[in-house]
């Protein structure tokens, strides 16, 4: 089968798009034939293994212990192992997948859902990741909460200010003034290039920028939340946006605000409550634009000028 794989850490330029073997469908396996696959900054951290601690937490020192990268999928069931109960060939599925930038991708059943029709396989295939990721950051938020979210015209951004809408807070949405009537459409209430002087929110989620945490604390209320996702932008080769984390960390323990760094991972729960907010009609992924399996490097080269407005997707 065709994929995108590269057996060192590169720039995404130097990405190959070549022939391996399609992977073997073990019992609990699901083996997706892939239509879409999305694509966030934790891929360019993947292929370009940066900060170094990447490869210091079990993705491999000196090369890629996995040579595919991708994980976000949406698709087709191909085949299923002996022990899967939930899904059956033919079936429509998004989630995630390992090495999802290929034509056929495996996974566990635990890992995906049935697509929701509304949805197209290239929209399907930008929730997983930046969709859970946005879910969790506002977990704990209540109706009537005051919301800002920067790089809210971003991929983990533009569900956040979806999300936090449908659950009843008033948003404020920080990103570039290009993006301001993008944000609006989200649900906005208004948008801003930077954090308004004087105002004070319930909760503060950070998806871009390389403010301080200091900036962002004072922008809280005093018991307000800062949630910070990732660090684009901020910090040196070997930890970048983890030093903020790590000082948030060290902070939290001695003020009433609550100060939350948040990694983005898969959580099967925080899936289904999004597909649950996805099938009433609340969230809908924001697609920007889609690139064909061969061109994932221009896709991830257009990531990085925070050009995009929501999400990307690599088609296959």
């Amino acid at each position: 089968m065709k994929a995108i794989v590269r057996d060192h850490y590169c720039s995404p330029d130097a990405l190959t798009y070549g022939d391996v073997d399609l992977p073997p469908v073990g019992p609990t396996d699901v083996l997706v034939r892939v239509h879409a696959a999305g694509v966030d900054q934790g891929v360019w951290h993947l292929i370009t293994g940066l900060p170094l601690l990447v490869r210091a937490v079990g993705f491999g020192l000196r090369r890629p212990k996995v040579h595919g990268i991708g994980e976000d999928v949406a698709g087709v069931v191909e085949a299923i192992g002996a022990e899967v109960t939930r899904f059956a060939v033919g079936d429509e599925v998004y989630g995630a997948a390992d090495c999802s930038y290929a034509e056929f991708a495996r996974t566990r059943e635990h890992r995906i859902l049935p697509k929701p029709a509304a949805l197209s396989m290239a929209q399907a295939a930008t929730v997983q990741i930046s969709g859970v990721t946005a879910l969790k950051a506002l977990q704990g938020l209540k109706a009537g909460d005051r919301v800002a979210v920067t790089g809210a015209g971003g991929g983990v951004g533009s569900f956040a200010v979806q999300i936090a809408k449908a659950r009843g807070a008033h948003v404020t949405a920080v990103c570039r003034p290009a993006k301001h009537e993008f944000a609006r459409g989200l649900g906005a209430d208004e948008a801003y290039a930077d954090l308004p002087p004087g105002a004070v929110f319930d909760r503060v989620v950070v998806t871009a920028g390389g403010r301080t945490v200091a900036r962002l604390r004072a922008a809280l209320t005093p018991t307000g939340t800062l949630v910070l996702v990732g660090g684009e932008g901020f910090g040196g080769r070997l930890l970048q946006g983890v030093t903020r984390q790590l000082r948030m960390l060290l902070l939290n323990p001695l003020t009433k605000q609550t100060l939350i760094p948040l990694f983005m991972s898969e959580d099967e729960n925080a899936l289904r409550e999004l597909h649950g907010l996805i099938e009433e009609g609340r969230v809908t992924p924001a697609l920007d634009r889609t690139y064909p399996l061969p061109d994932t490097s221009a896709a991830i080269a257009y990531l990085r000028t925070a050009e995009v407005r929501g999400k990307l997707a690599i088609t296959v």
